[in-house]
């Protein structure tokens, strides 16, 4: 037997927990174009072929295919009980870090499956997308080293994606791009639960609302505001450095800034996400410099790579479960409402009745509607669950009303 194979045979034996972990990677530190990108891509759907999944959700003005890779048990679509999350990087062509820490995160998750139980665990109860570049046009013509200019961040038709989103408290400035709507019909293909957006140019975690009715400075509260500040803190705590909260000359107590606190923003990805979508998204600012040098980009990933799996994990905080009839059949788009205090959390079950809510642990009050059937009032308590990979699980039964003919 080879030195090598009975080096890694005494460290099992001897360290089991260590030894599972160390599973290697080839994929180099250095900024990948179109071409590599796509590549890597295609090289893990053919390597691990069981639990991924690869395909396009459109174009950019320029051609560009949109690649998304999903990582599941069932990679390929959904299954009731399995929540789906999504990490979007590159919006802004000149802030190419997420790119890359995303590709990482692919790269690790998929080494470690199968040898890391908690990775393991992650992937069977959790579909997991990346888009890894949603805009590839303003990558191509960006400037490696460029901290603070603009030149790339927006796309080929000079529009900044990550302004182009509905804005839902206005007009919007400017119609929809090619990759804006590419990301829109994704969202309504796949009912997303939990998202991270990856941007440069500061080391914190942001929360919605992006923008306040007087369009200044200044908390912009949406209705699951602790939890958006508990998803925030929990990024913030398990990256290395981003909870100190006073790097790259800006002061963020604790790590995170509510958006529209920090300066407001119009037609956003992450508000578009929570009032469309009913998906809980967080902006996460992943370095100071906006493209820093291939050198930097090992640090990067160190720093972030326990933050992007923990805020992952969040998806199973809180309750699950379908509003069905009677007969067990589901009941779709029904309105729910968890009121804790003057808490209020609001959803909209899927069309298979099913839904998820990312709520804190304690008691509340459940109020379910639907047009046909008699309203339902229950008092629920959420726990932190024995299986840290699945959401409380609680379906609700409503009774037609009489006379109905539903």
């Amino acid at each position: 037997m080879p030195a090598a194979a009975w080096l890694a045979l005494l460290l099992h034996l001897l360290f089991p927990s260590l030894s599972k972990n160390m599973q290697s990677s080839s994929l180099p530190f250095k900024y990948h174009d179109e071409k590599e990108l796509e590549a890597v891509l295609w090289d893990v759907k053919e390597k691990y072929s069981s639990i991924t999944h690869l395909y396009s959700i459109g174009r950019s003005v320029q051609g560009v295919p949109l690649w998304v890779l999903a990582i599941g048990y069932f990679p390929a679509l959904h299954m009731i009980g399995i929540p789906e999350v999504k990490y979007i990087g590159n919006i802004h062509g000149n802030e190419p870090v997420g790119r890359e820490l995303l590709l990482h995160l692919i790269d690790y998750l998929l080494i470690n499956y199968g040898h890391d139980e908690d990775i393991t665990a992650l992937i069977k109860s959790t579909r997991i997308h990346f888009l890894p570049a949603m805009n590839p046009d303003g990558f191509k013509v960006s400037t490696p080293g460029d901290c603070g200019g603009e030149h790339g961040r927006n796309n080929f038709h000079n529009v900044d994606l990550n302004r182009n989103f509905p804005y839902f408290f206005g007009p919007n400035p400017s119609p929809p791009e090619p990759e804006t709507l590419a990301v829109m019909q994704w969202f309504q293909k796949e009912t997303f639960v939990l998202s991270g957006t990856l941007h440069g140019g500061a080391v914190v975690a942001v929360y919605p609302f992006s923008f306040n009715q007087a369009g200044l400075p200044g908390d912009a509260k949406t209705p699951d505001d602790e939890v958006f500040r508990y998803l925030a803190k929990t990024y913030a705590r398990a990256h290395k450095t981003m909870h100190k909260g006073n790097l790259c000359n800006e002061s963020f107590p604790g790590g995170v800034i509510n958006s529209a606190a920090w300066y407001p923003v119009k037609g956003c990805l992450q508000d578009y996400n929570y009032i469309q979508g009913q998906c809980l998204e967080v902006t996460l600012e992943v370095s100071c410099c906006k493209y820093p040098v291939d050198d930097q980009l090992q640090t990067l990933w160190q720093q972030n790579q326990q933050a992007l799996i923990e805020l992952i994990k969040q998806v199973h905080k809180g309750i699950k479960g379908r509003v069905l009839d009677t007969a067990g059949n589901p009941i779709p788009r029904a309105a729910l409402r968890m009121v804790a205090g003057p808490e209020e959390y609001l959803y909209t079950a899927a069309s298979n009745g099913e839904f998820y809510k990312i709520v804190l642990p304690g008691k509340y009050t459940l109020y379910v509607e639907a047009p046909g059937f008699l309203p339902l009032r229950e008092i629920v308590t959420v726990t932190g669950t024995s299986n840290p990979y699945s959401a409380n699980t609680y379906n609700v039964r409503l009774n037609k009303q009489k006379g109905s003919s539903l």
